[in-house]
């Protein structure tokens, strides 16, 4: 009696486990960026290639048209490639401003490469500007339903910090984007209306190659 007063529970325990193997298992819903989004966010979201075309305008009249053609699709907001996530790894990463915030400021700014990654964690890719005195920081999100383009949700870690603040913690701090693939391979994070400097930040993305001959080219300190 005692042995089968121990064992009883057991198999109870382990038929009421089996119990539910009629009923069809119910696939956990893919994270949503809008559930997390402040709505501010999802405005400027709607409005990336407004204000692509609006930063591009002032960075020509500002005397920044060569340069500007000179980087070729990376520019041109009609660009973008096939949708899909970006392959996780180590990337240089070059950033890109275009047009002023406020009056007086510079219509064009390009900084040298720095160090970026995108790692899987917790079921979604982040990404990382690793170097710096600006670093976004975040999420990317699978396909965005208007363009099928991955969205990045995240903040802006500033100079020496070492941590980045929750995304809503502050809202000059919160950023939002998406990732385009371009014909040739590389890929761009377009932040639309950051809360400091420009009207669009376009960051590049090609393969580190820190391993190649002639040293470490990345930079690590302003931009």
């Amino acid at each position: 009696m005692t042995a089968r007063r121990l064992v009883s529970p057991v198999l109870l325990l382990v038929a009421a486990a089996c119990s539910g193997g009629d009923r069809p298992a119910t696939a956990a819903a893919p994270p949503d960026w809008r559930t997390t989004a402040t709505p501010a966010d999802r405005a400027r979201l709607r409005e990336w290639r407004t204000a692509f075309l609006e930063g591009l305008e002032q960075a020509r009249a500002g005397g920044a048209a060569a340069a500007v053609a000179a980087e070729g699709a990376l520019l041109d907001p009609d660009a973008g490639g096939v949708p899909g996530l970006p392959p996780a790894g180590d990337y240089a990463c070059r950033v890109l401003k275009l047009g002023a915030r406020r009056a007086g400021g510079l219509s064009y700014v390009g900084y040298p490469a720095f160090r970026c990654r995108i790692e899987a964690s917790g079921g979604l890719l982040r990404f990382r500007k690793q170097t710096g005195s600006q670093r976004p920081v975040g999420r990317i999100f699978d396909g965005d339903a208007g363009s099928g383009r991955p969205v990045f949700l995240g903040t802006l870690v500033l100079g020496d910090e070492r941590r980045a603040l929750p995304y809503g913690a502050d809202p000059d701090r919160n950023m939002i984007g998406v990732f385009d693939s371009l014909p040739d391979g590389r890929w761009r994070l377009l932040l639309p209306r950051p809360a400091f400097e420009s009207v669009m930040d376009v960051i590049e993305l090609v393969p580190d190659i820190r391993g190649s001959p002639g040293g470490d080219p990345l930079a690590t300190t302003s931009g």
